[in-house]
């Protein structure tokens, strides 16, 4: 994985069970371009899945964007970014055939496809190529700066990175249908409302209630948490009934793991549950 486009430190969990669980933190690292996804982010992403997904402890995967670097005395400071979209001066003279492979095996739906619980830490703007990744996260928690925007129709193409279906499925189809068509910006306060994101903070507070967040989710049974992510997500895909019957699957086969007795007695006995991850 390359250590220039993408950094990644696993920070320890205190109180997490089985021993050793710990968030994974990516820092998306182009700060100069304003964190915008190129093909080599796209290939450290997608090798960062893999091995929070083969690590078991891995309980929580933290997405952000580099802060920018301070300005030259005289000269403008870059704006804060999550990722300010895709590297443009990849698009120029290519054709259909020579972008499908591409998106075909993209990093968007390897943080989609992942196990573990994700979460966007967002500052700044997050456009494009940048607000799919967070929109292919779970949970998003922003700065009252943080800017969604889907601009791509400004360029004469569209979001091609699963945008239009989950923007869709969060926002409903008259918001989502207003920002691909128009390409205009969502503010922090608005996409809280709209339900784009979890939670809004301060730029100062924001690396802290996004830790806690984390951390919260991190001490719970790393099973559960995976059986509970696979139960919701059945919902976006399968009709109400079928996802009720999914989810009644998933919550009678609990009874037969570790951490279902674990639980039930810690909270019978008001102790602290300490999980055995199955």
């Amino acid at each position: 994985m390359s250590e220039d486009v993408l950094l990644v430190e696993n920070l320890p969990v205190s109180g997490s069970s089985p021993e050793g669980g710990v968030i994974s933190l990516w820092t998306l690292n182009r700060p100069e371009k304003l964190n915008a996804l190129n093909s080599e982010s796209h290939e450290a992403i997608k090798q960062a899945c893999s091995d929070a997904e083969s690590d078991d402890d891995v309980r929580v995967v933290v997405i952000r964007g580099a802060s920018p670097p301070t300005a030259p005395e005289g000269k403008r400071q870059k704006p804060a970014a999550f990722a300010a979209g895709a590297d443009i001066s990849e698009f120029v003279g290519k054709n259909s055939d020579d972008v499908r492979p591409f998106f075909e095996n993209n990093a968007w739906e390897r943080v989609w496809n992942l196990t573990k619980p994700t979460i966007a830490m967002v500052d700044g703007f997050a456009l494009g190529g940048g607000a799919e990744l967070a929109l292919s996260c779970d949970l998003r928690v922003v700065s009252d700066r943080a800017k969604f925007g889907t601009p791509e129709i400004n360029l004469g193409l569209i979001p091609g990175g699963g945008g239009t279906q989950r923007l869709c499925q969060i926002l409903g189809y008259g918001k989502a249908m207003e920002m691909v068509l128009t390409g205009e910006m969502v503010g922090a306060e608005e996409a809280l409302s709209l339900g784009l994101v979890n939670k809004v903070a301060t730029p100062e507070d924001l690396e802290a209630v996004t830790m806690a967040l984390a951390e919260n989710i991190a001490r719970k049974s790393p099973y559960t948490v995976k059986v509970a992510k696979r139960a919701v997500r059945a919902a976006l895909d399968l009709p109400l009934s079928e996802g009720i019957l999914a989810e009644r699957s998933e919550f009678v086969a609990l009874f037969d793991t570790d951490d279902k007795e674990i639980g039930v007695t810690a909270f019978l006995e008001r102790s602290e549950a300490k999980w055995k991850g199955s």
